[in-house]
């Protein structure tokens, strides 16, 4: 499969590790040092794009990429509240494209376990949920797609919450996300239930970007000669 990776910082050259291992091939590398490099001509060179940008470029990097005729993959955050447009953008132009907040295999996993913990706890008034993520400083949002998720996933199954705020929480409906900027700490999420008797928590840390790198490379090979909108759940098949 032939690859062009849409930011080349560390996670791109992640992803590049992790594709060329696999056995595919890397034909455009694109960054802010040669964003003339990104024409239609260069990106038709490839099967799939896989973008990780930063939030100020990402929608319009996707956009592109679509309209070029080439499936994309995209794990930039920060940018989501367009989700919904991006995605009508796809289906419009007949397009392809797979958003993920984290394209962690054990994170996929863990957002499955978040959801089932939450309707657990759904009649137990008694517990008090919270959040923590933590990552390294050079991160640019705050909170973490990843913790936007996890929240947004327990707004679903808690109907005691209604709103996520990054702040401790001000009113009984909010539901508190805790940020720390910790170097190196490649991405730690907490999901806490507090009660006077005892805690349950689940964690997920993640040790370093190969499992981010993977995933990103699994829904690559996933979407290639696919239409449509697609998640990690149908990638890892949950």
């Amino acid at each position: 499969m032939r690859i062009a990776l849409l930011g080349y910082g560390k996670m791109g050259k992640a992803i590049e590790e992790i594709a060329i291992r696999r056995g595919h091939e890397i034909v455009l590398k694109i960054n802010e040092e040669n964003l003339g490099d990104f024409t239609k001509e260069n990106a038709q060179r490839a099967d799939v794009a896989i973008e990780f940008t930063s939030p100020h470029s990402a929608f319009e990097n996707i956009r592109q990429t679509i309209g070029f005729g080439v499936p994309v993959v995209s794990g930039s955050t920060g940018w989501t509240e367009r989700l919904e447009e991006m995605q009508t953008y796809c289906n419009e132009h007949n397009g392809t494209f797979l958003y993920a907040s984290n394209f962690s295999v054990g994170v996929n996993i863990f957002f499955e376990v978040n959801k089932r913990l939450a309707a657990l706890m759904a009649p137990r008034s008694e517990y008090e949920v919270t959040m923590e993520e933590i990552h390294h400083t050079q991160k640019k949002d705050a909170p973490s797609g990843t913790a936007i998720t996890l929240a947004e996933q327990v707004l679903e199954f808690l109907p005691r919450k209604t709103q996520w705020v990054n702040k401790a929480a001000g009113a009984a409906d909010q539901l508190a996300i805790i940020s720390k900027r910790i170097d190196p700490a490649p991405g730690t999420h907490i999901v806490r239930y507090s009660s006077s008797i005892d805690d349950i928590e689940i964690t997920h840390t993640a040790h370093n970007r190969q499992g981010f790198a993977t995933g990103a490379v699994l829904a690559a090979e996933f979407i290639k000669n696919k239409k449509g909108i697609f998640s990690m759940k149908e990638v890892l098949g949950l």
